[in-house]
C-alpha cells in the first residue's frame, strides 16, 4: 500500500498498533506506544524510519574462477548523490568485494579487513584465503549485531579452489555457486535462475553478470547507472573492467532523437526591446604606496 497524506500515515500507524496489541503475550514496546500516546494528546503518527540504499551486486563461480558484478549508483534518501560509485572493494591480490548498504560502512569494512589480511600475509608469507577473509569479516559485523549496515558478497580464489560467499549485516553467512544481494537483488537472481549453468566459460559468465545488473538497473530505482564487472581467475590474475557497459546509454544519443518543434524557439525580435542603457564602470585611483621603511618580521 502506497501512504500518500497524512491521513492515511495515521490510519496505518493505528491499525499497526491495534494489530500489535490486540492479543498474545509480547509486550514489546508497549510503555513507548503509551508514551507516544500521552505526547501527543493520543493522535498517533508514522515514526521517522531510515532511509535504505539501493543496490544491485551480484556474484558467479564459472569454469576458471569468479565474476562478480555491481551496478554504480548511490542514492541519499531519494535523491542520486553518486552516478558512478565503486561498489566492488578491494581485499587481496585474490580476493574482491562487493558491497551493498550504506557507503561509508561498506568502504570502511572493506578496507578494515584488508588491512588486517595484508598484515596477515606480512606475517605468514603466504597468500591470504578466501575463508580467512570471510570468517575476518563476519566476526566484525556480529559484534556490532547489525548496527555496521553491510551486505557484502565475497569471491576470491585461493589453493582450495574458487569461493563465493554471501555475508549479511548481523553476520550470517552462505557458501553458494551465484548469490546476488541489494534492493535489485529479486530482479538479479531471476536472471540467474534462468540461466546459469555449471562450469560456464568466461565469456557466457561476464555477460550472465552484465546481464543480472542490468535487470536490477531498469527493475529497481535504488539502482542505476553503469555496469562494473571483476573476474577472479584461478591462477590469481583479475581484470578490472570498471565501467564495463553504460545500462542507460548516453544523454547524446537520446537527444539526438528528439526533435525540437520550432515554435519552442523564438525569432530574434519576438519581445521588444523598450529602452536600453550601459553604463561603464569607473576606474580606481591607483592607492598611495607610503615609501616608509616597514617594520622586520620578529625571530622566533
Amino acid at each position: 500500500m502506497e501512504i500518500s497524506d497524512k491521513n492515511q500515515t495515521t490510519q496505518a500507524s493505528l491499525k499497526y498498533l491495534a494489530e500489535h496489541e490486540a492479543g498474545g503475550f509480547s509486550f514489546d514496546n508497549y510503555q513507548r506506544n503509551a508514551h507516544i500516546f500521552t505526547q501527543l494528546g493520543g493522535k498517533a503518527i508514522a515514526l521517522p524510519t531510515a532511509w535504505k540504499t539501493g543496490t544491485t551486486i551480484v556474484g558467479i563461480i564459472y569454469k576458471n574462477g569468479i565474476v562478480l558484478g555491481a551496478d554504480t549508483r548511490a542514492t541519499g534518501g531519494s535523491e542520486v548523490v553518486d552516478k558512478n560509485c565503486e561498489k566492488i572493494h578491494y581485499l587481496a591480490p585474490n580476493i574482491w568485494c562487493c558491497g551493498a548498504g550504506t557507503a561509508a560502512d561498506t568502504e570502511k569494512t572493506t578496507e578494515l579487513i584488508a588491512s588486517n589480511l595484508e598484515l596477515l600475509r606480512l606475517s605468514t608469507g603466504t597468500p591470504s584465503r578466501v575463508v580467512t577473509a570471510l570468517t575476518l569479516t563476519k566476526r566484525m559485523l556480529y559484534k556490532y549485531q547489525g548496527h555496521v549496515s553491510a551486505a557484502l558478497i565475497i569471491g576470491g580464489t585461493d589453493c582450495n579452489g574458487a569461493h563465493l560467499y554471501s555475508i549479511h549485516p548481523h553476520g550470517s553467512t552462505q557458501r553458494l555457486p551465484y548469490t546476488t544481494m541489494g534492493s535489485g537483488s529479486l530482479a538479479a537472481m531471476a536472471v540467474f535462475e534462468t540461466r546459469y549453468a555449471e562450469d560456464m566459460e568466461e565469456g557466457k559468465a561476464v555477460e550472465l553478470v552484465r546481464d543480472s545488473i542490468r535487470a536490477g538497473i531498469f527493475n529497481d530505482l535504488g539502482s542505476g547507472s553503469n555496469v562494473d564487472v571483476t573476474v577472479i581467475r584461478n591462477d590469481s590474475t583479475v581484470s578490472r573492467m570498471r565501467t564495463y557497459e553504460n545500462a542507460a546509454g548516453d544523454a547524446s544519443s537520446y537527444k539526438a532523437q528528439y526533435a525540437r518543434p520550432a515554435k519552442l524557439t523564438p525569432p530574434p525580435g519576438t519581445t521588444f526591446v523598450i529602452e536600453e542603457t550601459f553604463k561603464p564602470h569607473k576606474v580606481a585611483a591607483p592607492a598611495y604606496v607610503s615609501s616608509a621603511p616597514s617594520a622586520t618580521a620578529m625571530d622566533i
